[in-house]
């Protein structure tokens, strides 16, 4: 069992660079993994665990099963407003990434974890709501969807603030979890984010009326993620 992990932070990166840059490390796990099966397992080499953190510049991203419809405005409009937009091979519809945002892509072997797809995004959001309770906020599940939410029981008052959104091939995982810390909310109004009409978008900023620092956010999330996947240890 392998559950020490490289933290990487990229800070403010072009997501192509960055979905690059996890694929790469994607690859690379699998492809030991493949090659660990035709080896005796004393010559059997662990394969790496990573977790990045990052933000991007303003940034529209489709997910395998998501509706063009959901995207409001066209190529000429996202190109004068200078927004980016991948269709991408995540689950998911659509959501938004900018500066103020965490983007946490974790390339974990769930094989030194757990193989189960469902435990691995409520173990995600159980980072986030801890974190969210350091600062005095209540982040919550809403049954049937995935991600954070606030006031999950008074309907006209749900809220996310956190959107996931994974692939997953031979139990290694990519892309992960959009954490509005304090992102520019007016971006979501642009699109119909994970293909839901009925409910609002929000962020740390807007719930707690102050600016949280990034960088104390960056941490208490960091020491959470760690906490629930009983991370061994996490290195630079």
């Amino acid at each position: 069992m392998n559950r020490k992990v490289k933290f990487i932070d990229l800070g403010l990166i072009d997501y192509k660079e960055a979905w690059d840059y996890q694929e790469k490390l994607f690859r690379e796990v699998i492809n030991k993994k493949l090659a660990n099966r035709e080896l005796p397992i004393d010559q059997q080499e662990f394969t790496g665990n990573y977790l990045i953190f990052c933000e991007h510049p303003h940034v529209f991203t489709m997910g395998k099963s998501g509706s063009e419809n959901n995207l409001l405005i066209n190529q000429e409009q996202l190109k004068s407003r200078d927004i980016a937009y991948y269709r991408i091979n995540r689950g998911g519809d659509i959501t938004y990434h900018g500066p103020g945002q965490i983007v946490v892509y974790p390339i974990f072997n769930l094989d030194y974890f757990f193989t189960d797809i469902h435990k691995y995004m409520r173990t995600l959001e159980e980072a986030v709501i801890l974190t969210l309770a350091e600062y005095g906020l209540k982040g919550e599940r809403l049954q049937g969807s995935t991600g954070v939410w606030f006031d999950t029981d008074h309907p006209g008052k749900v809220r996310k603030i956190c959107a996931m959104g994974v692939r997953t091939s031979h139990w290694v995982t990519m892309h992960g979890i959009a954490f509005n810390v304090n992102p520019d909310l007016n971006y979501f109004s642009l699109i119909i984010p994970c293909g839901i009409t009925d409910k609002a978008v929000t962020s740390m900023a807007k719930e707690l009326n102050s600016i949280p620092d990034m960088e104390e956010v960056k941490k208490h999330l960091k020491k959470h993620l760690a906490g629930v996947f009983e991370i061994e240890e996490i290195s630079l």
